[in-house]
């Protein structure tokens, strides 16, 4: 049956129970909703700070902050001079800092990084607040198959202060991440019926499991511990993830996905296997997704804080002597050298998804034009909450401007995060601690 008018782009299925699901963006929509170019988001996140060297060693050239040029231009540093080929899709922001950082314990800082929280929170029974990313999928996640997608390199969720994920639901639970390859791809591009039934008949399973502990402690009359309610927390958070998810891919069952090119993946790479090459297959994923318009938000945790979890090992298996924790602590010249050498590393990973993100093409540009990359730390030198590194790449499309190194004096990364969803059209007044958006030549829009 044809349809004799354009389906109004907010067009609802109503289901069993009345329950009311967004149709998925349809040709039959029109033009003006379907040939809308999609606006993307993707925060990275590398624990522990970045290598600021001390004065007294003469190493500047190592710093990860650029240098400053008489004519207001920047001179990239070493540590950050794979970036180099993007000077012109990418900006370096200075003075940011969340006010609720030195009232925290420092290593909660990856847990606020995307919230700006502080370590209490005024809502009883829970740690955290909305995550940036997740307002964001709240906002796109009618036009795209997966509300969004949250990666780690240790997976899960970790636990309070030394958390495996930086994405936090709108209730402020720890959305558990995922870490390896195959699955992410399987979950991204193989979801037909019959794996989605799969899935459905596990989730069904954990859901009557958490109903039966339930009701056994409440039949007992016994109540679990503050540990083990947290414990049941989050993995309903999980679940209810889970669920989400899935009925998200049920919308979109008959759309065939883009055709693209997945030869160059290896999906048997881990992280505990070579750390470039495990690096790289994860950004490949995320570009794939964003280039066939999977999601439109996703979050990936690099490194967790306090040496924790299987990354911080990796500047060892890079000839680097020390672990990342221990080498981010170093007061020494060699040491501290040594920690911008792994700055560099992670910059070539960085390099190398914006170079992915550059070759894919929407209908007006690269997907690299259509997206914000957020990239940064939650520390500028380990444990100090203040003057964290911060970059913000892509855009161009979405208004920002680039090749700049802004200084920003005390600018509150809420600010930073009010011009960013207004980039992305999320229609926002504030987040978080924020009092307008940021000052910064980067955004035209704000």
């Amino acid at each position: 049956m044809s349809l004799s008018r354009k389906l109004d782009r907010r067009a609802f299925l109503t289901g069993v129970g009345g329950a009311a699901l967004a149709l998925p963006v349809l040709d039959a929509m029109g033009a003006e909703v379907t040939s809308k170019p999609a606006k993307r988001f993707c925060a990275i996140y590398t624990a522990n700070g970045m290598s600021l060297p001390r004065a007294e060693h003469d190493i500047s050239e190592w710093s990860w902050f650029p240098a400053l040029e008489k004519d207001g231009q920047f001179q990239f540093g070493l540590s950050t001079a794979p970036l180099s080929p993007f000077r012109q899709q990418l900006s370096f922001l200075g003075g940011m800092h969340h006010p609720s950082g030195p009232k925290a314990d420092p290593h909660t800082c990856s847990d606020m990084w995307l919230t700006g929280a502080p370590l209490h929170n005024p809502k009883p029974g829970t740690y955290n607040t909305a995550g940036l990313d997740q307002v964001i999928a709240l906002h796109t996640k009618q036009y795209c198959r997966q509300p969004s997608l949250i990666l780690s390199i240790d997976a899960g969720t970790g636990f309070l202060s030394r958390t495996g994920t930086i994405s936090y639901s709108l209730e402020g639970k720890p959305i558990p991440a995922e870490n390896n390859p195959r699955r992410i791809f399987d979950r991204l591009f193989r979801g037909d019926r019959q794996s989605l039934a799969a899935e459905h008949e596990k989730l069904q399973r954990r859901i009557k499991l958490v109903d039966a502990v339930a009701q056994s402690a409440k039949a007992l009359d016994q109540q679990l511990g503050k540990s083990d309610r947290e414990r049941m927390d989050q993995y309903m958070t999980s679940l209810n993830e889970v669920e989400s998810r899935l009925i998200a891919s049920e919308k979109w069952i008959d759309i065939p996905l883009k055709k693209q090119d997945y030869s160059h993946l290896n999906l048997d790479a881990t992280s505990e296997g070579e750390p470039a090459e495990y690096y790289r297959n994860m950004f490949d994923l995320i570009a794939l997704a964003f280039d066939a318009d999977i999601t439109r938000s996703v979050t990936f945790m690099l490194n967790r804080e306090d040496g924790m979890g299987i990354s911080d090992t990796f500047p060892i298996k890079l000839g680097l002597a020390k672990t990342h924790h221990n080498l981010s602590h170093a007061t020494d010249k060699e040491g501290q050298m040594l920690f911008a050498k792994y700055d560099m590393f992670l910059s070539h990973q960085i390099a190398h998804f914006l170079k992915r993100l550059s070759g894919y093409q929407d209908r007006n540009g690269s997907v690299l034009d259509n997206s914000i990359v957020l990239f940064g730390s939650g520390a500028s030198t380990t444990h100090n909450p203040r003057n964290i590194p911060t970059l913000v790449a892509g855009g161009a499309n979405l208004g920002l401007k680039h090749g700049h190194y802004w200084k920003g004096g005390e600018a509150r990364m809420s600010n930073l995060y009010v011009s960013m969803l207004r980039a992305l059209d999320v229609p926002v007044e504030s987040f978080a601690d924020s009092t307008g958006t940021l000052n910064s030549p980067v955004f035209t829009r704000s």
